[in-house]
């Protein structure tokens, strides 16, 4: 069976997803082309060479609209007869072009592949594609008694299913910050990141935080109507536990084995094993519990084979709810931070998780790595790499 390989990935440092965040005043697909565009660098590849540039996007709308991916090889400079498709599978889409991108390498469609993702939410804030309409329809809401529930209700949910408690969540996010602030203090991330206007760190890090620092914050999706709906709830997800809104983006070099060889280069990775579930949209974001089992039985793995996990963080619950049900080492989980820190650019945060977890690995010296990625509507996407 051909094998698909990642031969290099790189991501930009992560802004704030807000205005006046280093990375507002561009143009998505600016910060798009610009990963591209070191990548091709790095690697010393003829962009001519590239059978396709699939990525992820969440907010499809403005100027993430229209195929996004396809102007962002445009502005990096690509020959007009590379193509283009922009994916959406919410937070894992770039997660899911990786899957892509694999399997087109392994069926034969491709031999050499871009995987790649952004997120400008300081240009297309979070939801804009929404524009206040009912994207899941009465028939949807009909079948979960109640209606729909946003991602905060359903990381609140997790928490009490789960019996995690307040001082949990928020030590949880406090080592979160301690570990991305120390890898980049240690050059962590040095070899993985191609910088954008300046910003030399991932610009949501606070060092800073503690636990007592993020206890006094006020729980962030509180109020009378959910309170209502949900009166088992104690209400302990804040501001501080939760992802931040950020932007950014990453790509990943994805070859045959055969063609890596043929051009002279050296993979760093196989995509080893590729899952992607469906689960319960109310609690949403546990899918990644099932998607584990999922990737590790078709790898032919367990928990314990792996090196590392890059589980992102979403909410500090939804990754110790994980935890909880595998049995993982939270001591090889996100070793270098996770989003709560780093950031969440939620169409490029699949592949800025691969690039973190590949850097891992290589500087660990581990041999399988695991991702999972909880998605909105009740979905997961997992992936096991193993380092070449």
């Amino acid at each position: 069976m051909t094998i698909a390989v990642i031969v290099d990935a790189v991501r930009t440092p992560l802004a704030k997803g807000k205005p006046g965040g280093a990375y507002s005043e561009i143009h998505p697909v600016g910060l798009h082309a610009h990963v591209l565009r070191a990548l091709m660098d790095r690697t010393g590849v003829d962009p001519a060479l590239v059978d396709d540039v699939i990525s992820g996007a969440v907010g499809q709308i403005g100027e993430q609209s229209g195929n996004t991916a396809r102007w962002a090889l445009l502005a990096a400079g690509f020959p007009e007869s590379v193509p283009g498709v922009t994916v959406d599978r919410q937070c894992g889409s770039s997660q899911q072009a990786l899957h892509f991108a694999a399997q087109g390498v392994i069926a034969g469609a491709y031999d050499v592949v871009i995987a790649s993702g952004v997120e400008s939410m300081s240009r297309v804030p979070i939801g804009s594609q929404f524009a206040g309409k009912d994207f899941a329809g009465p028939q949807v809401h009909a079948r979960y008694d109640g209606g729909l529930v946003p991602q905060g209700i359903s990381a609140e949910l997790i928490a009490h299913r789960w019996g995690l408690s307040r001082l949990q969540l928020d030590e949880f996010a406090a080592e979160s910050h301690q570990r991305a602030a120390t890898a980049w203090k240690d050059g962590r991330f040095d070899s993985q990141v191609s910088y954008v206007n300046n910003l030399r760190t991932d610009e949501t890090i606070r060092p800073r935080s503690t636990v007592e620092s993020l206890s006094a914050l006020r729980p962030a999706f509180r109020n009378e109507h959910w309170e209502q709906r949900f009166p088992q709830l104690d209400w302990q997800v804040t501001a501080g536990n939760s992802s931040p809104v950020n932007d950014g983006a990453a790509a990943l070099l994805v070859t045959s084995e055969e063609a890596a060889a043929r051009l002279g280069l050296r993979p760093r990775a196989r995509v080893h094993s590729f899952a992607v579930v469906g689960d319960d949209p109310i609690l949403m974001l546990t899918g990644i519990i099932p998607a584990t089992k999922k990737v590790l039985a078709r790898a032919g793995l367990s928990i314990e084979d792996i090196d590392a996990f890059e589980v992102n963080e979403a909410f500090s619950s939804v990754v110790l709810a994980w935890q909880k049900d595998t049995g993982a080492d939270l001591s090889k989980v996100n070793m270098h931070g996770g989003a709560i820190a780093i950031g969440h650019p939620m169409g490029s945060s699949g592949a800025r998780l691969t690039t973190s977890l590949l850097n891992v690995l290589e500087q660990r010296e581990g041999r399988y790595g695991l991702q999972v990625m909880c998605e909105a509507g009740g979905l997961a996407n997992a992936t096991i790499i193993e380092r070449i």
